[in-house]
């Protein structure tokens, strides 16, 4: 299995964390991360105010969220121009845990699909739909409500082909998009657990959090609360 690295050159601070997942991941190669404040890389890119599904996204997209999403349009189709199977997407804040990986590599060699879309995400928060396959603790499920980041998965062709196609206009970040499984037509799987961790803050901080200013708080949460309440009335079923 290939393994993506989205990685902007520039970014000094996370170059050796890069490298390091260049010797954790299989066959693995660094991608150029797209930067969305640089407007001759997204000079192509149709974006909308969140009006473009229901339920709509409260936020406006900021530059950063757009770079990250071209970024992985471009590994998907990269997966699709390759005609790999599969292969690993991961963004460069990601730590893994070899013992963990190789757990986790095996159980999807045993049942990734070119149709799948396959989380490994740091945080425990899904819950089963329906469990597909376990190695002891380590589960591989269709979960109820899929979950928020795009730190490490697995895409395979087919998916990458249905979700390129269905990304050509984009109004919310990734991460946020995926979980909209009634609107992309990709069920999003996950496994878990997978020792993976997110060390944004150990390697110059997160490319898309800014400060908000304490008078707009209140309300971006309230905004984030109903967005949020929305989505959980739309669970995969089984």
């Amino acid at each position: 299995m290939k393994s993506l690295i989205i990685h902007m050159p520039s970014s000094t601070a996370r170059r050796p964390n890069a490298d390091r997942l260049l010797k954790d991941l299989p066959d693995a190669q660094l991608v150029d991360a797209v930067d969305g404040r640089d407007p001759a890389q997204i000079a192509g890119v149709q974006t909308f105010n969140g009006n473009l599904h229901s339920p709509p996204y409260p936020f406006a997209l900021k530059p950063a969220e757009i770079g990250v999403f071209q970024s992985h349009r471009k590994c998907w189709q990269l997966i699709v121009d390759q005609g790999w199977d599969y292969a690993m997407i991961v963004e460069d804040d990601l730590a893994v845990s070899p013992p963990h990986m190789a757990r986790a590599l095996a159980l999807i060699d045993a049942h990734m699909t070119p149709d799948m879309y396959l989380r490994l995400p740091p945080k425990m928060r899904e819950t089963p739909a329906r469990v597909i396959a376990q190695d002891g603790d380590m589960r591989l499920i269709l979960p109820e409500r899929i979950g928020l980041q795009c730190c490490c998965q697995v895409v395979g062709r087919k998916a990458a082909e249905r979700l390129l196609a269905g990304s050509e206009k984009i109004d919310r970040p990734v991460d946020t998009w995926l979980q909209m499984h009634w609107i992309t037509g990709q069920p999003v799987h996950a496994l878990l657990p997978n020792g993976n961790a997110e060390i944004a803050g150990q390697i110059g901080g997160s490319t898309i959090q800014q400060k908000t200013r304490t008078s707009g708080k209140l309300m971006r949460e309230l905004k984030r609360a109903w967005y949020r309440t929305r989505v959980r009335m739309r669970p995969q079923k089984p």
